[in-house]
């Protein structure tokens, strides 16, 4: 978060004080850096309230609440929402985790690292050179990351795009424009530039492989374990079908919640929080299915380091 901040600032100092329409582009680029870090911070909130959420960070849901209301989930039969969109919605079949051997929602998934068991698990987030989330990345708060890393990739890339010519003046390449900056240092423009490049480049890989994933209806874990279903499947003649695939832009509908029964699009410009469109104990299937075809009761692989070999 500081390579971020320090990107932001340098670039709110250098770049834009060059840009024409400063009236316009003013609340644009900071209604880019209120997603990128306000997403930031959603992705360190997962945990759901207990009561349906009423606050000012809350976007409204487009229908009434009434009768509807996000109350404890101690019955399965709260987490159906948005039942009005295509596909049928089913309670999830219980599962027994390999690890701690206690029952759990289905597409629930073993965290090594934390030691329990997350819904919707799509992978840790570690401390690393660029996140600090050392965070769970589930069902309450995948939606935030991937926002996240699609306001980076933009931010970034209008950095490159817009600053570019400032950063051949530093180097002494360009003299069309002017170096022109308040208080930022020549090399901190120069070394917040190339970050910005490097996290263009890698975190825009990240976020195609991620959104490619949501397309098609799975997690980076289930991405992984249905291949080897695939081979499964294949050995006894069947074709592997996820069940939980409706349509590529379906997929992405009820990923961030949208459509009828969801939120409003504006809900992806501005960061409020928002509510998926399941608890994680009930999910979306295809017509006709009530489980992934091709794959028998029992063969589930929905732990970490399980090997096919326990197939």
């Amino acid at each position: 978060m500081v390579l971020i901040s320090a990107e932001m600032a340098c670039s709110f100092d250098v770049i834009y004080s060059t840009r024409p329409f400063k009236f316009l582009t003013g609340p644009i680029c900071t209604l880019i850096a209120l997603n990128m870090f306000t997403h930031y911070y959603l992705v360190f909130c997962p945990q759901p309230p207990k009561t349906f959420p009423d606050h000012l960070l809350w976007a409204l849901h487009e229908r009434p609440t009434d009768g509807y209301a996000y109350r404890a989930f101690s019955s399965l039969e709260n987490g159906l929402r948005g039942d009005e969109r295509a596909g049928s919605l089913n309670i999830t079949e219980i599962t027994k985790c390999r690890k701690w051997g206690k029952m759990r929602p289905e597409r629930a998934h073993h965290c090594r690292i934390c030691n329990r068991c997350a819904m919707k698990y799509d992978h840790h987030s570690p401390v690393s050179l660029f996140s600090r989330m050392n965070q769970c990345v589930g069902v309450y708060n995948e939606r935030h990351f991937v926002m996240f890393m699609m306001y980076v990739c933009l931010s970034t890339a209008l950095c490159v795009l817009l600053g570019y010519q400032q950063f051949l003046n530093a180097l002494g390449l360009s003299f069309q424009v002017h170096f022109r900056a308040i208080s930022c240092p020549v090399i901190a423009y120069l070394l917040t530039f190339i970050l910005s490049c490097v996290l263009c480049f890698a975190v825009g890989i990240m976020l195609i492989v991620a959104l490619w994933s949501v397309m098609k209806g799975e997690t980076s874990v289930e991405a992984q374990d249905h291949e080897i279903y695939m081979k499964v499947a294949l050995s006894r003649g069947e074709a592997f079908i996820n069940s939980y695939d409706l349509g590529k832009t379906q997929n992405l509908k009820l990923f961030f919640n949208m459509g009828e029964g969801g939120y409003p699009i504006y809900t992806l410009f501005i960061p409020f929080r928002i509510l998926p469109y399941t608890d994680g104990r009930s999910w979306a299937r295809r017509d006709g299915f009530e489980r992934h075809h091709g794959v028998s009761r029992g063969e589930e692989l929905t732990d970490d380091e399980i090997d096919e070999n326990d197939l």
